[in-house]
């Protein structure tokens, strides 16, 4: 996903002057393209997260493009205040991208998890929040935000996650989610690095008779809500799958939505990760097995409620 953002950041700073790359001391090789065609729009603002942040909002008040870049706990918990205050508040394009979101960097322990940052980011009025699902989904989503003119926060995974669409996206909207794959019986709806796992989820469903149908709900501020009312109305169990926090995630955008807009749902799951930090030793695919996150896991659960 960092390569693929690194890329077409590079593209889109070629065609607009005003794109601005800001880093919180990390990925200086990751951008070698763009600073070597524009050195002086790449800005390295060192261990100084919250300072970078209201640089950011400067730049977008004085009609420039700010991108801010850096590991997830460190370009949201970190400055959330600057991102509330200095960039929400003023409701200027300062575009947040972060890397190693959930359980990305589970290795280093919980001060780099990064499980709460869409319930954060979420409750800040003005503020996009998108989860790209594939290098794919990172491409359009950046792009797609360079075309709107109000903050945005873009959470990526890490590195080597695997392909899910088969080519560059054209009709990526923000706010419109996308149909992965086509089921009848159950509708697994992803948001972030997890949709592999939901697609892998998908294939053991049908293994087992059941069909579902796998959507990629990249953005979840705002909502796909036309793609929610006819989920809820059509299959026989609904599921949001993160890896993010049960509590103010994308499961409870969700849940918030379905009882303000007074839907009674056949069944509805939430997965993700539970109100406690993950201070087990171990890479993200050890955490995903911990917290039952991953795919076979995911369709044994969906199994279970159906009986």
């Amino acid at each position: 996903m960092r390569n693929a953002f690194a890329d077409e950041l590079t593209s889109l700073g070629n065609d607009d002057p005003r794109l601005v790359m800001l880093s919180g001391d990390i990925g200086n090789k990751l951008f070698d393209k763009f600073r070597a065609a524009h050195p002086e729009r790449f800005i390295n603002c060192g261990v100084a997260e919250q300072n970078m942040t209201g640089v950011a909002a400067g730049l977008a008040m004085s009609g420039m493009r700010p991108v801010t870049y850096t590991i997830t706990p460190f370009c949201t918990t970190r400055c959330l205040e600057q991102i509330r205050t200095d960039a929400a508040y003023h409701d200027v394009p300062v575009t947040i991208v972060s890397v190693g979101a959930g359980l990305a960097y589970a290795g280093l322990g919980p001060t780099h998890h990064a499980c709460e940052d869409i319930a954060f980011l979420r409750a800040i009025p003005n503020m996009i929040v998108i989860a790209p699902g594939d290098a794919w989904e990172v491409r359009a989503a950046l792009r797609a935000v360079m075309q709107q003119n109000k903050p945005a926060y873009i959470r990526m995974g890490k590195k080597g996650e695997p392909l899910v669409h088969k080519g560059r996206l054209e009709n990526f909207k923000i706010g419109e989610s996308i149909t992965i794959e086509q089921g009848s019986d159950v509708c697994l709806l992803s948001t972030g690095n997890m949709l592999p796992e939901v697609v892998e989820a998908a294939h053991a469903l049908k293994e087992k008779g059941v069909s579902a149908e796998v959507v990629s709900f990249h953005t979840v501020k705002p909502l796909d809500e036309k793609r929610l009312q006819d989920a809820f109305s059509r299959y026989r169990l609904v599921a949001t799958i993160e890896e993010h926090s049960l509590i103010g995630g994308f499961g409870s955008a969700v849940a918030e939505w379905i009882v303000d807009a007074g839907i009674a749902p056949k069944k509805f799951l939430r997965f993700g990760t539970p109100d406690a930090f993950f201070k087990k030793s171990g890479e993200q695919e050890f955490a995903r097995e911990q917290l039952e996150l991953t795919g076979h896991q995911i369709a044994d659960r969906i199994l279970h409620k159906l009986a």
